[in-house]
């Protein structure tokens, strides 16, 4: 599975920490440490375009990657975009860069238990993390389409030089945390309420600019990610947080916190998964054998209900 806000030469702004209780949202902090990038691949620099229709499609690329709902919106189903989770338009790493993407593939999944390659890889993060089924089309772009095209010149073009099939490099997705002897959706909420609210907001539906744009994106509800995504695995987000978050303070809370804090947010309602044709106790035996809250009753709510 893993939203992310265009102009294809600036980074955009992922997912930080939201909002806190005051009437007004301060701005988002500002950058102040970057994730330890020794030894990891360099992609090339935002301005060196390769030239003629490669170049061209390597921008267009970018541009949807950077923002989803301008250049791709008959396939967003939600506020998300991918430069969201893929922070810096997909060359930070451990926030699942594109360029270590881009060499694993064709690889099995166990998702789909069978072997992707990058056309089915993307079309995937349409239908879960973009929430596809709630787009014009109802699910992703068709194999092969321009959307998929361009999006695979861009991560070719930041994989240049890379070592193609190679099963991992550093930086590669998001660090694998040990889960804790205890996981609190309780203590979640703390740190949620001290270290997430000023960007993400109390209720978790982010921040918009004055023209409804997407400044921050919302973490649950029906502008999120799907039951479907990779990020609703309180692990898979338990290790970006950490890694990622707050926005310009990466590793700053520890590794309990992180937890925590996934715990809490993935504990939150949003769009139903995809997969769910049998209802929610088939999909959860069939899909959901993984670290998440799906089926569970929260509040009186049973996550995962359409």
């Amino acid at each position: 599975m893993i939203a992310l806000l265009l102009a294809c030469a600036q980074a955009p702004q992922p997912p930080a920490a939201p909002e806190s209780t005051a009437t007004e949202q301060p701005e988002a902090p500002a950058q102040t440490a970057q994730p330890d990038t020794a030894d990891t691949h360099v992609p090339p620099a935002r301005d060196a375009y390769p030239d003629g229709e490669f170049g061209e499609a390597v921008r267009r690329g970018e541009a949807i990657f950077h923002n989803v709902q301008d250049n791709a919106p008959e396939y967003s189903g939600n506020s998300l975009t991918c430069a969201n989770c893929h922070i810096d338009d997909g060359r930070r790493a451990d926030a699942a860069p594109m360029w270590a993407a881009w060499v694993r593939y064709p690889a099995y999944r166990g998702k789909n238990k069978h072997v992707n390659d990058f056309d089915e890889r993307l079309r995937g993060c349409f239908t879960y993390s973009m929430n596809g089924q709630a787009s014009e089309h109802g699910s992703a772009p068709e194999p092969g389409s321009q959307v998929i095209v361009d999006l695979e010149a861009y991560a070719y073009w930041l994989a240049t030089g890379a070592p193609t099939g190679e099963a991992h490099m550093k930086g590669q997705g998001f660090p694998k945390l040990d889960r804790p002897e205890e996981v609190s959706v309780a203590h979640g909420a703390e740190v949620y309420t001290a270290r997430c609210a000023t960007c993400h907001g109390a209720d978790g539906q982010g921040k918009t600019g004055p023209d409804g744009e997407v400044i921050l994106p919302p973490l649950w509800g029906p502008d999120s990610y799907n039951w479907g995504a990779g990020m609703h695995r309180v692990n898979t987000a338990a290790g970006f947080i950490w890694a990622n978050m707050p926005l310009g303070q990466p590793k700053t809370l520890s590794e309990q916190e992180a937890w925590d804090v996934a715990s809490y947010i993935n504990a939150k309602p949003r769009p139903g998964d995809p997969r769910d044709a049998k209802g929610i106790q088939a999909t959860d035996a069939e899909f959901h054998n993984h670290d998440c809250h799906y089926g569970e009753s929260v509040d009186g709510q049973r996550l995962g209900a359409r």
